[in-house]
């Protein structure tokens, strides 16, 4: 059976640099410490993910379709996966604000700046330049996909469907066509998400979050008043 866009897949895969080989990502523990990358602390496993969704590298999630579950190989260039390299990415920023929060730079050192992940590539003086491009930006990869199989049980799909969209496993209790979401969320964020959910999983037919308390409903809207005003 050929896999088409909106089909869920249970993937794993292996990511390498196609310049040296080495390897910048993968799912499987038994892969990690083949390759002599084992972390006791990282979690490894297949991924369950919904073609054409971008849940993947775009050049993965294209190519997947109309491919038989089997293992596949491929290459990417920079444009199909982590992109090209951007100059104006590229940051000249001072050291008293490393400063202020006790922060001493070194190149290599990875930072987070207002939700932007960047790397240190120099430290010069009172100059330190950051680098905002993707670690991989620019590189040509090559992947080692094996599709293990589509998925067709409907609590799979909204497990692996929730975790896309909040980046962790969210509890849910799904009976019947109807689906509980124990996770509480805006009204006004509920509607295309759950639209969403209804198209990729036709299965459901009703959908309800938890109950967002006022009070904190009132914060996080005060808090995006506060983001748009800045």
């Amino acid at each position: 059976m050929k896999i088409k866009k909106g089909y869920f897949i249970e993937l794993d895969y292996i990511g390498r640099i196609k310049e040296d080989g080495r390897v910048f990502d993968l799912t499987s523990e038994d892969a990690a410490k083949k390759e002599g990358l084992y972390n006791p602390k990282q979690s490894y496993g297949t991924q369950i993910i919904c073609v054409g969704e971008g849940n993947i590298v775009k050049g993965i999630d294209d190519f997947l379709v109309d491919k038989d579950v089997a293992t596949h190989k491929l290459s990417l260039t920079p444009e199909q996966a982590f992109g090209k390299k951007n100059a104006k990415l590229i940051k000249i920023m001072p050291m008293s604000i490393f400063k202020k929060q006790n922060m001493r730079p070194f190149p290599g050192l990875q930072i987070n700046i207002d939700g932007f992940m960047g790397t240190v590539r120099s430290v010069s003086g009172g100059r330190v330049i950051v680098d905002f491009n993707h670690p991989l930006a620019g590189r040509d990869v090559t992947y080692e996909l094996i599709i293990r199989r589509t998925v067709t049980d409907t609590k799979e799909k909204i497990k692996a469907f929730l975790h896309s969209m909040f980046g962790k496993d969210v509890p849910f209790d799904y009976q019947q066509g109807k689906l509980k979401v124990n996770f509480p969320l805006p009204e006004q964020v509920q509607q295309p998400l759950v639209e969403k959910m209804k198209t990729l999983i036709p299965e459901i037919k009703e959908v309800k979050f938890d109950e967002v308390k006022k009070e904190e409903e009132a914060k996080k809207t005060q808090q995006k008043k506060d983001t748009t005003q800045r």
